[in-house]
C-alpha cells in the first residue's frame, strides 16, 4: 500500500523557524521531522510515499535527491497553487498514479498509531474511508468525530465549543481511503476534506473511524514542537533518547537538563539550558539562561542574557548580553539590543 503525506503548509505558527525551512524539515532529535513520519510508515509495511508539496519543495528534493527517505521511496508532487487538504490529496494521488486503496498522513504529526490495525478495520467494515481518532481533553481546537457502535461516523464537527462537543474523539489526521474518494474532490478549486468531502461521505454512510489509543502530537506550534522532543527524552514514545548531539561543546560549569542540543552548538561556562531546544550551530553565552525556549540554527544568546517562556529565536538571531526575552520571537538575522526593544 502507498501513502500520501501532506507537507505543503507554510508552517506559519512556527515562524520564524519556518521562514527558511519547511516545518517537516525541522529537526526532531537531530533528524528532520519527515524522517520520523516516514520511518513510522515503513515500520507498517508502506514502502512508497507521495509527498504533497507546496512551500519550499526544493528543501525536500535537496535533502533526498535519490528519492528515498527513511527507507521509503518518495515521489514529489508539487501543487501549482494551494489546493487545501482534499485538493492536495487528489493532486498528489493522481500525480503519482495511485488508483487503489491508499493511506494519508499529515507530515507534522508524530504518532504510534498501528497503521495496519487501521487498514484491517477499514477492510472489515467495507468502508470507503476510515479515520484514525485520538482522545483529547479539549476538543474545541480540532474536528471531532462522533460514531455509532459499529464505528460508522455520524457527523464531522469542526472545532466545536468545548461545552458543546458531542465527543472528545478528534480526527487524528491519518486516513485509509478508497480511490473512489478522489472522484468526490472537485479538480478546479480548493477543497477541504474535513469540511466538504468527509461530511458528504457521512451522508452516504461510507465513512468509518477507529479510536487509536496511541501517542499523538501535532508539532505545528512552538509549544508542541518543544513538547514532542521532551516526550522523546522522557521515553513517552518508545525508549528514552539522548538529546545531546555528540558534536556539541558544553563548557565546564554549564547545566543542561531535559533539553535537545543540536550539532555544533556551544554552551559556555555558567550557562543554564532547561527544557529547551537548541538547533545546530547556536551559541549560548556565559551565565546565560535558556528555559523552555527554542533557539534557531546559528543564533547567539549573549552572556547573562535570559530567553524563556516559549521564546523562539530565528536563524542567526542575536540577543545581546544581559537582555531578557520572555515569550515572542526574534526574527531571522535580527539583532536584539536594548535600543531595538530588548528589556
Amino acid at each position: 500500500m502507498r501513502a500520501v503525506v501532506l507537507v505543503g503548509g507554510f508552517g506559519t505558527r512556527l515562524r520564524p523557524l519556518t521562514f527558511t525551512t519547511p516545518k517537516q524539515m525541522l529537526p526532531i532529535i537531530h533528524r528532520p521531522m519527515i524522517e520520523h513520519v516516514l520511518e513510522h510508515l515503513s515500520a507498517h509495511g508502506i514502502t512508497d510515499a507521495v509527498l504533497s508539496m507546496g512551500y519550499r519543495p526544493d528543501a525536500f528534493a535537496d535533502a533526498y535527491p535519490d528519492g528515498e527517505c527513511a527507507g521509503v521511496k518518495v515521489h514529489y508532487a508539487v501543487e501549482p497553487e494551494p489546493l487545501d487538504t482534499a485538493g492536495a490529496i487528489r493532486f498528489a494521488a493522481l500525480d503519482a498514479g495511485i488508483d487503489e486503496r491508499f493511506v494519508v498522513v499529515n507530515g507534522d504529526v508524530l504518532t504510534d498509531l498501528d497503521v495496519n490495525a487501521l487498514i484491517d478495520f477499514h477492510l472489515a467494515h467495507g468502508a470507503e474511508g476510515t479515520i484514525a481518532l485520538h482522545r483529547v481533553d479539549d476538543p474545541s481546537a480540532f474536528g471531532v468525530v462522533p460514531t455509532d457502535a459499529q464505528g460508522r461516523v455520524e457527523a464531522f464537527v469542526e472545532k466545536p465549543p468545548r461545552d458543546e462537543a458531542p465527543t472528545d474523539l478528534i480526527n487524528a489526521g491519518t486516513y485509509v481511503l478508497e480511490p473512489s474518494v478522489l472522484d468526490r474532490i472537485a479538480p478546479d478549486r480548493k477543497v477541504s476534506i474535513e469540511r466538504e468531502v468527509f461530511p458528504a461521505m457521512v451522508a452516504d454512510g461510507t465513512l468509518f473511524a477507529m479510536d487509536g489509543h496511541t501517542y499523538w502530537i501535532d508539532t505545528g506550534t512552538p509549544a508542541k514542537y518543544l513538547q514532542s522532543q521532551i516526550d522523546l527524552l522522557r521515553g513517552e514514545r518508545g525508549d528514552k533518547v539522548n538529546g545531546i548531539h555528540p558534536d556539541t561543546v558544553i563548557d565546564d560549569g554549564a547545566i543542561v537538563a531535559r533539553s535537545v542540543v543540536g550539532a555544533g552548538a556551544r554552551i559556555a561556562a555558567g550557562a543554564e539550558v532547561r527544557g529547551s531546544i537548541l538547533l545546530p550551530g547556536c551559541q549560548i553565552g556565559a551565565g546565560a539562561v535558556v528555559e523552555r525556549a527554542i533557539v534557531g540554527p546559528g543564533a547567539r544568546v549573549g552572556d547573562r542574557a535570559r530567553v524563556e517562556e516559549l521564546a523562539v529565536l530565528g536563524d542567526r538571531a542575536v540577543v545581546d548580553p544581559g537582555l531578557r526575552i520572555s515569550g515572542g520571537s526574534v526574527g531571522v538575522d535580527e539583532h536584539l539590543t536594548v535600543e531595538s526593544g530588548g528589556n
